[in-house]
């Protein structure tokens, strides 16, 4: 976005900047990014022990571990809704931060690429992976009320396999906006500082 009409929206607003170009100290976007990374994680490891459950059996049963496979499953769907619920905000909140940033001129990440086309990339990673995300919640739905209400193994292998490729887009997007923080200093208050001439040693005690 143009950053003289940035300034205006800003200036409209009544935002005032501090020295990581955001409204606020601390940015919302890795926050938001970090529960949206839990809960998926968490969700596709725990369907993936329910439906390993009979091989794990043996060993919950040698440490008295009271654990039946429904439980499983129940973790793995609660996480997974919570994440299509956090990822809205979690989208949202990183529009709202890119369209503040600043990023720093004449830089190369660690994949070859600018400023622009990483955020490019990232913005348009963050939709598609809200969308994966709220299909795979609708999906995982049909199975645990639906087509396999009956079954004792309640999620698919399909599913599975589809959460594990899920994991390694989240990996390759989540290595993207690093990228924007680290090594193009966006929204990072110390790069900030230096760009208008501050001392972040002393700014920041």
């Amino acid at each position: 976005m143009n950053s003289q009409l940035v300034q205006q929206l800003v200036d409209q607003l009544g935002f005032k900047l501090g020295a990581n170009r955001l409204p606020y100290e601390v940015p919302i976007h890795p926050n938001f990014v970090h529960f949206t990374l839990g809960l998926f994680i968490i969700a596709i490891l725990f369907d993936i022990a329910g439906n390993l459950f009979p091989l794990e059996r043996p060993i919950f049963k040698f440490l008295a571990l009271p654990a039946i496979r429904s439980s499983f499953y129940d973790v793995g769907w609660y996480n997974l809704v919570a994440s299509a619920i956090v990822t809205f905000f979690t989208v949202a909140a990183g529009f709202f931060e890119i369209m503040l940033a600043d990023p720093a001129a004449n830089v190369k990440s660690a994949w070859g690429l600018g400023a622009a086309p990483t955020m490019i990339l990232h913005g348009l990673g963050g939709v598609l992976l809200l969308g994966a995300i709220v299909a795979m919640t609708v999906w995982r739905g049909f199975q645990r009320y639906r087509w396999r209400k009956e079954a004792t193994r309640q999620v698919q292998w399909s599913y599975l396999l589809a959460g594990v490729v899920m994991l390694g887009f989240l990996f390759v997007h989540g290595t993207l906006g690093a990228h924007l923080g680290d090594q193009f200093g966006i929204h990072n208050t110390a790069a900030g500082l230096l760009r208008q001439g501050g001392n972040p040693s002393s700014a920041l005690k």
